[in-house]
């Protein structure tokens, strides 16, 4: 079994809209947690792709991955992940292309079959088409071909993008994009902090029918936890009720920015609700330092996992910076190799 302190760390980032802020502070605090990853020297920062909603702002992936990498130096950048399904394959591959020219070596492309939205919305952003569209192997194998080498007679180029090595993770909540990534020899990253239930089927899916490629000559697998570090449990747990309260009102088809921390939750929740959220927050560390690295390398060994990346949804910007500090700090605390691991995918 790996230890904590000798795999990556990386970190995922929604561009939080907190209540009573604005989405240019969201922005801000978007960069200050990527530098702040990069200085504690954790390996990726990658940003979802969502739209609609009230409280998330990075709904122009692309446009906040270059802002993000042009505010940081070297660590990875990117996305966590684009939809595949809501954009034109060569628009990505140009928009791509476009960030690995800028940032050469430093740009990672993540991506997803949902929507990331409702299903209005996806219509809008797929420019009214339904039921016709090519299936995502489909656009995926367009896509590739386009940031490939150019061959003889192609007569769309993705012009920058072509030829580039631009890593292509496919990303998950069931076993499909487990498959898809096994079949075609590419790293895995599952979305464990909102579907904890189904990630350690889709590993097992992902590596059994892992095939190597040019890519990888092994299964490389990523998997996502919350983490709210605090010097103390019970402020950790504290903190954390800002999540909680985000997941309550998605069950509630309920929209919004995300709200401050309240001492009970008690107060806004059934009973049945709260276990509906402890479900879906199940692949979560929340608590003082040594909690977190316990709970983190438990989640390690159950997965076996090649890399964690971790949502740190805290309401303060200076509570969540701290919060990542924490966690650096905790997971290097127990290597039994003295070495820290700072390549993959």
């Amino acid at each position: 079994m790996s230890e904590l302190a000798n795999i990556p760390l990386s970190v995922l980032d929604l561009a939080s809209v907190v209540s009573g802020d604005s989405i240019a502070n969201a922005y801000g605090r978007t960069v200050a947690l990527a530098r702040e990853a990069e200085r504690l020297g954790l390996h990726r920062f990658w940003l979802a792709e969502h739209h609609n909603l009230e409280g998330i702002a990075s709904a122009a992936t692309a446009v906040l991955i270059g802002h993000v990498a042009g505010q940081t130096s070297h660590i990875r950048v990117g996305s966590g992940g684009v939809m595949l399904p809501n954009h034109a394959p060569l628009v990505i591959a140009e928009q791509f292309g476009t960030l690995e020219t800028l940032y050469p070596g430093r740009i990672d492309l993540g991506l997803g079959r949902a929507p990331g939205t409702d299903g209005v919305t996806a219509r809008a952003l797929r420019g009214g088409a339904t039921g016709m569209e090519p299936e995502f192997p489909e656009l995926l194998a367009e896509l590739r071909g386009y940031l490939g080498p150019a061959e003889a007679g192609q007569r769309v180029r993705a012009i920058p993008g072509e030829g580039l090595d631009i890593p292509i993770w496919l990303l998950g909540s069931s076993g499909y994009s487990a498959q898809l990534a096994g079949q075609l020899g590419l790293p895995f990253a599952f979305a464990s902090h909102f579907a904890p239930q189904h990630v350690l089927q889709a590993l097992d899916l992902y590596r059994r029918v892992f095939r190597p490629s040019e890519v990888l000559d092994r299964p490389y697998a990523m998997v996502a936890m919350n983490v709210i570090a605090a010097d103390t449990l019970e402020h950790a747990n504290y903190l954390a009720t800002s999540l909680q309260q985000r997941f309550l009102r998605m069950m509630r088809n309920q929209r919004g920015h995300l709200d401050p921390p309240v001492e009970r939750m008690d107060d806004l929740w059934s009973e049945r609700e709260a276990a509906m959220v402890a479900a879906h927050l199940e692949a979560s560390a929340i608590g003082d330092p040594e909690t977190v690295r316990a709970r983190m390398q438990s989640f390690l060994d159950a997965t076996a996992a090649d890399e964690i990346i971790v949502s740190c949804d805290v309401w303060s910007s200076e509570e969540r910076l701290r919060s990542l500090r924490l966690l650096a700090q905790a997971a290097k605390a127990r290597s039994t190799s003295g070495e820290e691991t700072t390549t993959g995918g």
